[in-house]
């Protein structure tokens, strides 16, 4: 009989990994509100925070964080085979292996996520700046997955008002 891991267990487990790396939920909330504040009024940090919370409470969400981080904490103890060790400590520029397990979260909310997604990653806004100097340690994962995490739930954000828009419109019909 095949054991599994409880999705409680799993979500404690990414927070702490999260935690672990210096990266809070209201930080990466901070990006999502940054996102998404133009386009949806009133948007407070509050439903960014929420939004964040439900993004990572998705099994292939937590697996890819847990996956990243444990990459990054092995190059920090210089504990990966070379070249690997060298690719990933010093974020080599055609490594791409970084982005694309962050776009394997964005794969679950949409196009929308996949432009928030390069747009802080190009800025390096908020904890994304912190994550991406090399004096903080080896984020080369992190990083992504921080701004994977905002820009999936800042798609999950915009989908949520355009269906309240919509219901709106319905009811003044």
């Amino acid at each position: 009989m095949d054991t599994f891991i409880k999705s409680e267990e799993m979500h404690q487990a990414t927070l702490q990994a999260l935690q672990d790396r210096g990266v809070g939920l209201l930080d990466i909330a901070q990006i999502t509100l940054f996102l998404q504040s133009k386009y949806v009024p009133g948007l407070t940090i509050e439903t960014c925070l929420e939004n964040v919370e439900q993004v990572l409470e998705k099994r292939e969400v937590q697996n890819a964080i847990l996956t990243g981080v444990a990459l990054d904490v092995m190059a920090e103890q210089h504990a990966l085979p070379q070249p690997l060790q060298h690719i990933i400590e010093t974020d080599e520029s055609l490594y791409g292996v970084d982005e694309i397990l962050a776009l394997s979260i964005l794969n679950i909310y949409g196009s929308i996520g996949y432009t928030n997604y390069g747009y802080v990653d190009k800025l390096k806004y908020g904890i994304l700046d912190w994550l991406n100097d090399k004096k903080n340690g080896t984020h080369t994962f992190m990083d992504d997955l921080a701004g994977a995490v905002a820009a999936a739930a800042a798609s999950r954000l915009a989908h949520r008002y355009r269906s309240l828009q919509e219901q709106e419109q319905e009811l003044n019909e």
